[in-house]
């Protein structure tokens, strides 16, 4: 027997892990999930992602009303749920933001690796727009060194910015996206930026000049111009008056928002976006389901991805988000409206929702229609400018946003009981018997519920004090800041809705008030403590709604039906989703490979018409551009589209009838407007 002592053996245990908070737990049993949900990422996913539609108005087109211009392609673009519009040649409108002032704006902290969790943006840095942009451009120019040059990023004192280095690869569009979702998806690197969104144009100024004829709701009105005939294309007066400047759109002819005389952030005024590389606007749709109009001033391109806006697509969106953040939703469930969650294309695919892409560059508008989700990100430091627009047809769309804020108890950005009714006080706006229809129908339902509930409640003994208080009578002309104000002073307890024909408090409280539906959560008093408000009486809005089924009717004898149908019922019509969407062939295969330009330049008074440097394939695509070969080619898919246009408007007549310091950074080749300017 050995004189070695033996090592006993130690006794073995059932293993139990370490506990871990509820939080952990969550995000450990997710993580499960989305692995089952996810086990096949193929290499080339994203070139299954179709290319949106993108459209070439004329100069004719760019001299009316933008809203009839998308009133004609929107029975086309509006089933991909976003579109491009490439303005014609000649368009150079000035920047007017003053790149050198000393305002700071704040920024957003995005954690690129983390984009998929639908964790709140932290606040970054306040930056002046001239520091935002060389820190931009110094993030990207060391993403390059790094992943193109197979360098380590330099110090200061290393090398100069400018400094000629060999390139092993171009650093382009379709490198960059698949890099980008190589992040998101796989966490592969850790990678934060900070994103300078939502920044107020009304304090830093909006890139285009304001109207001096009162088209934008902060701007002045010049009375020796007010009479004046309107201004030629690419005037100086034009990018101040026309209608494509995005200060001026929500108060176009036949925009309802006109009717909405109070600034809103985002709304009736611009907002600013100053990017970088990978910076991201999450998916999302718009307040109240508007239509959104983006404009990208000047930088690298942004990647928009869009799933058309019928019902079934956005609720397949919403099903995908779901079931990919589950637990997430259990404690947020309106997590969706907060925008700070992105995820791939491909899992939409994989979910049967179709999406759709589109490269935006330069001197480019993107239209995203009502209900339409939408998300992306840029390839570099740029400008953009953005703002919500609607037409008479978003009606519908506006109940049902409606009815999904009160479901989450999400405050409205303005009544639309107010702005239905408002719209009935404006008949004359009304140019179709389809649209009119359209609001004649809400006017009924809305109408038909709240006498149904107030005739409810007053039968259970909620007493009717309208006959002893002086209450203000609501005012249909307008939205004004006095309304809007009013208005907020009586959101219902339960669902934020505003209470805007009646609402029911009770003697328990001074301040609360519940609309109609909800007065049973509001407290647990007797119903002989509540009493009723009415603003609205059932004469008053019977005979709004006489009137305007009056009216309706007056446009049903007056029009030609059968082009009014037509023109209806295409919107709802199924769609071949293989089909190739118009110029969506050119407008991304064309661009996919020309280099990021972040040559130092600063962004001009007309920054389309600088000349910036261009690297490899840029230069091929500007001596492509400058080729009147090319011009003829660019001409003809023009004609063509130009053509299938005029077919559909023989079809539907009404629509066209009816019808819009120094190092600062970046300018990027685009094929744009004019051959010396074909450099969010």
């Amino acid at each position: 027997m050995s004189s070695r002592q033996r090592r006993r053996r130690k006794p073995t245990h059932a293993y139990h892990a370490t506990p871990h908070s509820n939080e952990e737990e969550r995000a450990f049993q997710q993580a499960i999930a989305n692995s089952r949900l996810d086990r096949f990422r193929p290499r080339d996913h994203l070139c299954t992602v179709a290319s949106g539609p993108t459209f070439y108005p004329t100069v004719e087109d760019f001299e009316g009303n933008p809203l009839h211009y998308i009133e004609k392609i929107r029975p086309i673009a509006e089933k991909f749920g976003i579109c491009k519009i490439v303005p014609p040649k000649g368009w150079n409108p000035p920047f007017s933001v003053d790149m050198n002032q000393t305002k700071k704006f704040q920024t957003k902290e995005q954690l690129i690796h983390r984009l998929q969790e639908g964790i709140a943006f932290g606040d970054g840095i306040d930056y002046c727009a001239s520091d935002y942009l060389k820190m931009a451009r110094k993030r990207a120019l060391d993403w390059r060194r790094r992943c193109y040059y197979g360098e380590e990023t330099s110090n200061d004192g290393d090398k100069k910015d400018d400094e000629p280095l060999p390139p092993r690869e171009t650093m382009t569009p379709e490198k960059l996206e698949q890099q980008y979702w190589d992040i998101v998806e796989t966490h592969n690197q850790e990678m934060v930026v900070e994103y300078g969104n939502d920044v107020d144009s009304d304090r830093f100024g909006s890139g285009f000049p304001l109207s001096d004829r009162g088209r934008s709701v902060n701007g002045e009105i010049d009375v020796d111009k007010i009479h004046l005939p309107e201004p030629k294309f690419g005037s100086d007066d034009y990018y101040k008056e026309t209608f494509w400047n995005l200060n001026n759109i929500p108060n176009a002819p036949d925009s309802i928002l006109r009717h909405i005389r109070v600034g809103i952030n985002g709304i009736n005024v611009p907002w600013l976006y100053f990017g970088c590389l990978f910076s991201t606007f999450c998916w999302h749709n718009e307040d109240n389901y508007m239509y959104s109009i983006n404009y990208a001033h000047w930088g690298a391109p942004k990647q928009w991805y869009g799933v058309p806006g019928t019902r079934k697509d956005a609720e397949g969106l919403e099903r995908v988000f779901k079931n990919y953040l589950s637990m997430k939703m259990r404690d947020v469930p309106d997590l969706l409206h907060h925008i700070t969650t992105m995820f791939s294309p491909r899992l939409l695919q994989q979910g049967g929702v179709p999406v759709y892409k589109i490269l935006q560059r330069a001197g480019e508008f993107v239209v995203t229609f009502p209900r339409a989700f939408h998300g992306g990100f840029s390839y570099g430091p740029n400008c953009g400018e953005a703002v919500n627009f609607a037409t008479h047809d978003w009606i519908s769309q506006g109940a049902d946003a409606n009815e999904r804020y009160r479901s989450f108890a999400r405050p409205s950005v303005f009544s639309h009981d107010r702005l239905t009714f408002t719209m009935a006080n404006h008949l004359k706006d009304q140019k179709r018997y389809s649209t009119c229809r359209l609001l004649l129908a809400e006017l009924q339902r809305v109408i038909e519920e709240e006498m149904k509930l107030r005739n409810k409640l007053l039968d259970a003994g909620v007493r009717d004090v309208s006959g002893d208080i002086s209450l203000p009578k609501n005012r249909l002309d307008q939205l004004d800041e006095e309304s809007a104000d009013y208005d907020d002073k009586r959101l219902c307890h339960a669902c934020k809705h505003v209470c805007f024909f009646s609402c029911v408090a009770c003697e328990c409280s001074q301040t609360k008030v519940s609309c109609l539906r909800h007065s049973h959560y509001m407290c647990r008093c007797p119903t002989e403590r509540k009493y009723i408000m009415i603003w609205s009486s059932e004469d008053e809005m019977n005979t709004t709604l006489r009137k305007v089924k009056s009216f309706a009717e007056e446009l049903k004898s007056s029009v030609d039906r059968a082009s009014d149908n037509l023109v209806t019922s295409s919107t709802g019509q199924e769609v071949d989703r293989n089909a190739p969407a118009p110029g969506a062939s050119d407008a991304w295969e064309a661009h996919k490979d020309v280099e990021i330009d972040l040559s130092l330049n600063l962004p001009g008074a007309y920054p389309l018409t600088g000349a910036p440097s261009v690297a490899k394939e840029g230069e091929r695509v500007i001596r492509a551009a400058q080729d009147p070969s090319e011009e003829v080619m660019r001409d003809s898919k023009r004609i063509k589209l130009e053509s299938h246009e005029n077919h559909l408007a023989k079809k539907a007549t009404t629509i066209a009838d009816a019808s819009s310091d120094g190092d600062v950074v970046v300018l990027v080749e685009t094929q744009n407007v004019s051959t010396v300017g074909n450099n969010k």
